[in-house]
């Protein structure tokens, strides 16, 4: 799944902190308020890798409850029915994938894959409950941020199907 990084291809939590910040959209992160060493430090905690565009990150059905925070490039969200693929939401730089399956244990509900080359940064469900034990302020906040992401995703109707 994890595209082989160029040499030049260099991940700092500072680009996903500036992402976030820039994004204004209905259902970016912006409510995820961490000080310089907590960003440091759920860095820490998290794997980043690219996406080329076209490459599967989340496929519907899976099992898989990882969360993916979007530093940048673009995902498209999508589900198949007996018609074929239907398109759902456009996911930018600044926002997350993966909120409905992380909290519900469901299965994943959509297909995410990248609409434009991606840089992405993950975290499983073992390590945000080694973040929990280790630094829970960190962790509520993240939860905190998740849990906004995803009542605005519900409120919204097109996007309801859109929490994966």
């Amino acid at each position: 799944m994890n595209a082989p990084l160029p040499a030049i291809l260099k991940f700092d939590v500072q680009g996903l902190v500036q992402a976030i910040a820039h994004n204004h959209a209905n259902d970016g992160l912006g409510q995820l308020t961490l000080s310089p060493p907590q960003w440091d430090m759920l860095a820490t905690y998290m794997q980043p890798f690219a996406l080329m565009q076209g490459q599967v990150l989340i496929e519907q059905g899976a099992m898989d409850r990882s969360l993916y925070l979007l530093e940048s490039g673009s995902l498209s969200v999508h589900y198949e029915d007996q018609k074929g693929r239907v398109r759902l939401a456009i996911v930018g730089a600044g926002s997350v994938v993966g909120e409905g399956s992380f909290f519900s244990h469901l299965p994943r509900n959509a297909t995410v894959q990248a609409a434009a080359p991606s840089k992405v940064w993950c975290l499983t469900p073992i390590r945000f409950t080694e973040l929990a034990n280790r630094q829970p302020a960190i962790a509520l906040e993240i939860a905190m941020a998740l849990g906004a992401v995803v009542a605005r995703r519900l409120a919204n109707r097109p996007k309801r199907i859109a929490v994966t």
